[in-house]
């Protein structure tokens, strides 16, 4: 197996943290989507209207 140089071990850790990262904010985004949902359903059943 040949030895990859520094460049291009860098390279593949930047392009693996950057996935990473992405996917992080995908779960932060579906999470808080689900939080502001729950918390609109929540709001409108806690309201007496009458």
């Amino acid at each position: 197996m040949r030895e990859l140089s520094a460049e291009a071990r860098l390279h593949l850790y930047a392009r693996a943290l950057s996935r990473q990262t992405r996917a992080s904010v995908h779960h932060a985004a579906m999470y808080s989507a689900f939080a502001v949902i729950a918390a609109i359903v929540f709001g409108t059943l806690s309201v007496h209207p009458f």
